[in-house]
């Protein structure tokens, strides 16, 4: 490599494995050895993988909880200041709040507000739109839609370091270990 040459910054470091439980026990060891920025790639879903990365939060659901109760405070606080505060018309002798009156409309606005918190909360959370994620400069990555599951310790991580992670991830017997050019 000549003198002026530079070195691609490094994404992380990948390890390539043939059998799903071979990835799934990666996972487990490195989430015990501390790795915590990092991600799986397989052609199928497989049991226990999200455990085994250490994927226990949940957050979309409250996301969608306080997106419903907002939208249900904001249906029923709009008919509230129309009938009451705004234009109060007293029709048929019946009360300015007529609560009974709001239901639908209330009902409505939860499940919107609920449902559009539920798409941009997950598109949030995921980090997307992404059109391109530096895990496709890889190039056996395209297996990974076929016939192999692939580990990735990201190198933002804060225990990755390059060599150790190396050795780390070539201890558990994958098929190949490579680095990711960001």
């Amino acid at each position: 490599m000549s003198e002026f040459a530079k070195k691609a910054p490094v994404h992380g470091l990948i390890a390539e494995f043939e059998q799903p439980h071979d990835l799934v026990e990666a996972a487990t060891a490195a989430h015990e050895a501390g790795y915590r920025r990092m991600d799986a790639y397989s052609p199928l879903p497989i049991h226990g993988l999200a455990a085994a990365l250490g994927h226990t939060r949940r957050q979309l659901p409250w996301i969608v909880f306080a997106g419903g109760i907002a939208g249900c405070l904001a249906g029923f606080g709009f008919q509230y200041w129309v009938s009451v505060i705004a234009y109060p018309t007293n029709i048929g002798g019946r009360p300015l709040n007529s609560w009974p009156a709001f239901i639908p409309v209330t009902f409505e606005m939860t499940i919107l507000a609920a449902a559009f918190a539920a798409v941009f909360g997950m598109l949030a959370l995921n980090g997307l739109p992404r059109p391109h994620h530096p895990i496709f400069n890889h190039p056996r990555f395209a297996l990974a839609s076929k016939d192999r599951f692939f580990l990735c310790i990201e190198a933002r991580d804060p225990g990755f370091d390059g060599e150790s992670t190396r050795k780390f991830l070539e201890g558990l017997n994958p098929r190949e270990v490579a680095e990711v050019e960001a």
